[in-house]
């Protein structure tokens, strides 16, 4: 019997995760597929039983328009709902805004799933010349985060992503999941892989194959050292699901050119 459970997801599809595109800390709203896949979301938290008492999100729109259509569907608009920089995507650096297709055939289909799913790897920086540097360091929500403006990334690895997310796992999450509340936590596919890697032990080489489809509820459920009883568990149609994840990992290989 578990002595906590926790329910993850990445957020429901972005503009930019539609047109395929590295999004990362760029503020998008839901694309009308993702709108679907948020109240889909919450209808199946719904009709499981699921009641939660407080949910966390990044700052970032696409994670908290997520939160709301859930929390919408299931008749809990009251749950609160607190927000930190800390559950962002992760940082793409200057990859930031390219076509993952289009890097796949410039720089091949390896390097594009290392740059998006290995470990310890960092992309190139992003630098002041770059056509989004300005919209995401001279935006409010940054200027009133835990950190100054300058210690903020530039570039990420996942390994970073869990380095900065680690703090608000166990100072802000971990207290409210042992106090006994229920738990939802709307996040992004990095940030989301980040924590499971933590809370189950993954190994650096084994995170490569973890991926995210966008919109679908993970379970997680723990024991009272918060040590996962099993796997987590993708909430709702497996065939569907796994037809969502193969999705996202063609994102980053060539585009078969039609005939």
């Amino acid at each position: 019997m578990a002595k906590y459970r926790l329910v993850l997801l990445r957020h429901g599809e972005g503009a930019w995760n539609k047109e395929n595109r590295f999004c990362s800390w760029v503020d998008q709203k839901l694309s009308s597929d993702g709108i679907k896949e948020a109240q889909n979301c919450g209808k199946h938290l719904k009709a499981l039983g699921f009641e939660f008492d407080l949910v966390f999100t990044s700052v970032l729109s696409r994670s908290i328009q997520t939160a709301w259509l859930i929390l919408e569907e299931m008749g809990q608009e009251w749950v609160p709902l607190q927000s930190s920089w800390r559950l962002n995507e992760r940082h793409y650096g200057a990859l930031i805004g390219l076509n993952r297709a289009e890097m796949a055939l410039n720089h091949g289909e390896e390097q594009v799933k290392i740059w998006r799913r290995s470990y310890d790897v960092t992309p190139p920086p992003i630098t002041e010349s770059h056509p989004f540097y300005e919209e995401i360091y001279n935006d409010r929500r940054y200027k009133c985060s835990d950190v100054s403006q300058d210690s903020l990334p530039k570039a990420e690895s996942l390994k970073d992503v869990l380095d900065r997310l680690l703090p608000y796992w166990n100072e802000k999450i971990v207290p409210e999941l042992k106090s006994g509340k229920m738990i939802l936590i709307s996040a992004h596919g990095n940030s989301s892989r980040a924590l499971l890697k933590h809370v189950e032990g993954i190994s650096d080489e084994d995170i490569i194959n973890v991926t995210l489809p966008t919109g679908v509820p993970i379970l997680l459920e723990l024991d009272e050292n918060l040590r996962p009883l099993g796997p987590h568990q993708f909430l709702g149609d497996q065939e569907a699901i796994q037809a969502a994840i193969k999705k996202v990992e063609d994102q980053g290989k060539v585009k078969a050119v039609e005939k």
